[in-house]
């Protein structure tokens, strides 16, 4: 897919009203949000003053990504990455230099979404058949955090979206502002997003999906195929056996869990709009026969160019 750009002019004036305005974020720690409303408000000022942040119409994010296993196999590439936003449309591709696992990629055009296949035999990787089956993560512009124009709090009016702020959490052993946040479109999919408890800026997403084969659901490992597990990305999922003793047929009875977790650091001004530059996307999986996997792609020393033109063939979903 073509990833064409090109660089226009940035507007002086949206460094001018940073400086003048300042990081009105600091305002949290003396007065603390006590409601959605409130939590939303200071985030965005962490971002750029309004002016500065509805100058902002498209974003491309690039920088070196490198894909470990950490739990479930062994293996280490590393590799490219890009997220590339115009408004609402979305692309991030992760491409590693590997036949059987070639990284991801995530569009979303502002209808559809399409989750693209991760390895030669024309499948996707677990954290590909996790978007594929719960594609609200792309859906509502919240992959990739405030890196994307498509950042859903920017605008949750026009999203729709329900929020639910339940203040003070300790998540990695740093306390945290939680929100939790419900598509306007139904999802089973549990969405919480965390913040600084001192400048506001978000820091976390957690997406949680847990399914009960009991109840015949589809699992994101089942759908739209898989890679095998002996490829680099350790997704393979042994594939259960009729019968078997009673501790099979009790272990058949629990939960599949799947955990998608977003980070963001090294926060920096660029044009004025303060931007995380350390993205690490972390992937889980617990299921039903005993397998438990984790994968994670660290993205560091990102290269962020913001209004630039941008090829709309970027974002074609075929």
């Amino acid at each position: 897919m073509s990833m064409n750009v090109k660089k226009i002019a940035p507007v002086a004036v949206l460094v001018l009203a940073w400086l003048v305005l300042g990081p009105v974020s600091r305002a949290s720690a003396a007065n603390p949000p006590t409601n959605a409303d409130e939590l939303v408000a200071q985030h965005l000022d962490s971002i750029a003053p309004a002016a500065a942040r509805s100058a902002f119409k498209t974003r491309v994010a690039q920088g070196p990504v490198h894909f470990t296993i950490l739990v479930g196999g062994a293996g280490a590439i590393d590799g490219k990455s890009v997220l590339v936003s115009d408004g609402k449309k979305l692309q991030f591709m992760m491409k590693l230099p590997n036949n059987d696992y070639r990284g991801e990629q995530f569009i979303f055009d502002g209808d559809k979404v399409k989750v693209a296949f991760s390895g030669a035999q024309q499948t996707r990787s677990a954290l590909g058949n996790f978007v594929f089956v719960q594609d609200a993560v792309v859906r509502e512009g919240l992959l990739g955090g405030v890196l994307s124009t498509a950042w859903p709090l920017l605008d949750i009016n026009a999203r729709k979206a329900k929020l639910s702020f339940d203040g003070v959490k300790k998540i990695d052993g740093q306390e945290l502002y939680e929100l939790r946040y419900h598509p306007h479109k139904n999802s089973d999919l549990d969405i919480r997003l965390y913040f600084d408890t001192q400048t506001c800026r978000h820091l976390e997403t957690i997406y949680s999906y847990t399914v009960s084969p009991s109840f015949g659901a589809m699992s994101p490992s089942a759908t739209g195929g898989g890679i095998s597990q002996a490829s680099p990305d350790g997704s393979g999922t042994p594939s259960a056996t009729p019968g078997g003793s009673p501790e099979t047929s009790t272990a058949r009875q629990l939960p599949n869990r799947y955990r998608l977790q977003e980070k963001f650091s090294e926060f920096k001004t660029i044009d004025g709009i303060t931007l995380p530059l350390h993205y690490d996307i972390q992937f889980s999986e617990e299921l039903q026969n005993g397998r438990t996997t984790l994968r994670e792609w660290d993205i560091k020393g990102l290269d962020v160019s913001n209004n630039v033109g941008i090829d709309p063939r970027n974002f074609d979903v075929k």
